[in-house]
C-alpha cells in the first residue's frame, strides 16, 4: 500500500482498494408515517459502541522545525501581540506563516492565489489546534478568518478518511444559522476543495429540496447546513451522519438566539461521540458555554481580543436615543447625510416583516432606491436583492434579522434588542471597515436600557468613540 506523507491526498484512483469499509452499508428507509409535534421527533438517539465503530485518524499535525525552535517567551509575546488567550491544556504553539502549518500543496496554491500574506490571529492558533484533532472553541469577531480556520483542517481530515460509498453521508458537517452564511461557507469549501476533488453542498430552507437531495444522494464529503432543513432530510432518510467525524458549529451563539438548540442536539445525537468538534462564536454567554460542555471533550478555548464581551474596536459608534414618534424623521434626516455620497451603502434593520415592507414602500415612494428582504421572500428573490445591493443599483437594503449574519456589508443601521444583539451586529456587519467609519444608530427610548453597559464595555477596551443623544442633550465619551 502506498504510504501517505504528513498531509498526503487520498489515492484518487477509483479502481484501487479503498481500505477500510464504510461506516454502515445500508441506508434506512423513510420513517413510519406517524405524526410528531416537533422537528427531530422522528430521530432516535443513537446508542454508540465505540469498540464496534471503525477507527479513524484525526491527528495530522506535525510541528514545523521553525516552530520547535520558538521559545516559550516568543510564543507568549506573539500571543500577547495578537491578543490571543488560551484556556485549556496541551495547546500547540501558534504558527507565524502559512507554510508552517504544512498544508498540502494544493491548499497552499489556493492560499497564494488569494494573496494572503500571513494567517490572522485565529488562524495562527486555530490551524495547529484543529489539525491536531483536538476539540476546540474559537471566540473571535466575524471577519477574523474563522471560516478558513476550520475548513482547511477539514480538507486535510477528509483526505485521510476512506472514500465515500453509495449511501454514505458527509464526513464533515458544518451547521450554520442562516442560509446566507451557509452559502458563503460552501463557496469557500468549493474553492479550496475542488483541487482534491472534495465535493460539498449547501442545505438550507427556502430553496427547492430536489437539487439538495440529489447532491446528498450522489455523495458529498462536506455538507454545510442550517439545522431545520438538515433535520427534515435526516427524518426523511435522505441522508445520514454515520460517516461524520468532523463537526463544526459556526456562529453557535446565533443559532441559540434563533432557537435552534433542540434541533442541534437532535443532530449531534446522530454523530459518533469520538468525532472532532469545533465550535465558533462571537460571544461567550452561559448558553454557549453549556453547549460546549455538552458536546466537546477536553477542549481548548481560543479567545482573540478582550475576554470581556466587546464590540469591534475599530468602529466609531454613534447612539441616538429618541422617542418612538421621532424615529422615522431622524432616520430620513440621517439618510440624507449618508446618501449625499453616492458610493455609500446602507442596511436598515427592522423588527418585523410588516415594518420591513411598510418602510420600503414609504422610502421608494419618497424616491429612495430601497429594496427589502425578509423571511417571506423566496430564495431567488433574496439572491437578486442582495445582488442589486452589492452592485450599488439599490444601495439601501431594509431587512429583518433573517439576514443578520455574514453579509459583510458597509454601513448598518439597527435597533438592537439587547447587549448581545448589539455586539454581534457591530462586529459582524462592519468587519471590513477601518477606523474612520461610523455606525450610526437610531434607537428608541424603550430600547435604551442597556446603553450604560455598552459604554462601560467599550470604554474599558479604550478603542471606541460613543455618542449619546437624548432629547437634545449630547454626551460624548472619547475612548480612543
Amino acid at each position: 500500500m502506498k504510504m501517505r506523507g504528513s498531509y498526503g491526498d487520498r489515492d484518487r484512483d477509483r479502481g484501487r482498494d479503498r481500505g477500510s469499509p464504510r461506516f454502515g452499508s445500508s441506508r434506512s428507509g423513510p420513517p413510519p408515517s406517524r405524526k410528531f409535534g416537533n422537528p427531530g421527533d422522528r430521530l432516535r438517539k443513537k446508542r454508540w459502541n465505540l469498540d464496534e465503530l471503525p477507527k479513524f485518524e484525526k491527528n495530522f499535525y506535525t510541528e514545523h522545525p521553525e516552530m520547535q525552535r520558538m521559545s516559550q517567551y516568543d510564543v507568549d509575546e506573539y500571543r500577547r501581540k495578537k491578543e490571543i488567550t488560551i484556556r485549556g491544556s496541551g495547546c500547540p504553539r501558534p504558527i507565524i506563516n502559512f507554510h508552517q502549518a504544512q498544508f498540502p500543496q494544493y491548499v497552499m496554491d489556493v492560499l497564494m492565489q488569494q494573496n494572503f500574506k500571513e494567517p490572522t490571529a485565529i488562524q495562527a492558533q486555530g490551524f495547529p489546534l484543529a489539525l491536531s484533532g483536538r476539540d476546540m472553541v474559537g471566540i473571535a469577531q466575524t471577519g477574523s478568518g474563522k471560516t478558513l480556520s476550520y475548513l482547511l483542517p477539514a480538507i486535510v481530515h477528509i483526505n485521510h478518511q476512506p472514500y465515500l460509498e453509495r449511501g454514505d453521508g458527509p464526513i464533515c458537517l458544518v451547521l450554520a444559522p442562516t442560509r446566507e452564511l451557509a452559502q458563503q461557507v460552501q463557496q469557500v469549501a468549493y474553492d479550496y476543495g475542488k483541487s482534491s476533488r472534495i465535493k460539498s453542498t449547501c442545505v438550507y430552507g427556502g430553496a427547492p429540496k430536489g437539487p439538495q437531495i440529489r447532491d446528498l444522494e450522489r455523495g458529498v464529503e462536506i455538507c454545510i447546513a442550517t439545522p431545520g432543513r438538515l433535520i427534515d432530510f435526516l427524518e426523511a432518510g435522505k441522508t445520514n451522519l454515520r460517516r461524520c467525524t468532523y463537526l463544526v458549529l459556526d456562529e453557535a451563539d446565533r443559532m441559540l438566539d434563533m432557537g435552534f438548540e433542540p434541533q442541534i442536539r437532535k443532530i449531534v445525537d446522530q454523530i459518533r461521540p469520538d468525532r472532532q468538534t469545533l465550535m465558533w462564536s462571537a460571544t461567550w454567554p452561559k448558553e454557549v458555554r453549556q453547549l460546549a460542555e455538552d458536546f466537546l471533550k477536553d477542549y481548548v478555548q481560543i479567545n482573540v481580543g478582550a475576554l470581556e464581551l466587546s464590540a469591534n474596536h475599530n468602529i466609531l459608534q454613534i447612539v441616538d436615543v429618541c422617542m418612538e414618534s421621532e424615529k422615522d424623521n431622524k432616520l430620513f434626516q440621517l439618510m440624507e447625510e449618508i446618501m449625499a455620497e453616492k458610493e455609500n451603502k446602507t442596511i436598515i434593520f427592522v423588527e418585523t416583516k410588516k415594518r420591513c415592507d411598510d418602510l420600503t414602500r414609504r422610502m421608494r415612494r419618497d424616491g429612495w432606491p430601497a429594496m427589502c428582504i425578509h423571511g417571506d421572500k423566496s430564495q431567488p428573490e433574496r439572491d437578486w436583492v442582495l445582488s442589486e445591493f452589492r452592485s450599488g443599483k439599490a444601495p439601501i437594503l431594509i431587512a429583518t434579522d433573517v439576514a443578520s449574519r455574514g453579509l459583510g456589508m458597509f454601513s448598518v443601521l439597527k435597533v438592537p434588542k439587547n447587549l448581545y444583539a448589539y455586539i454581534s451586529t457591530v462586529s459582524r456587519y462592519l468587519c471590513t471597515i477601518t477606523y474612520d467609519t461610523q455606525s450610526t444608530r437610531v434607537m428608541t427610548a424603550r430600547t435604551a436600557s442597556f446603553l450604560v453597559y455598552i459604554f462601560n464595555i467599550n470604554v474599558k477596551t479604550g478603542h471606541v468613540n460613543i455618542y449619546f443623544s437624548f432629547k437634545g442633550h449630547i454626551m460624548t465619551f472619547d475612548a480612543l
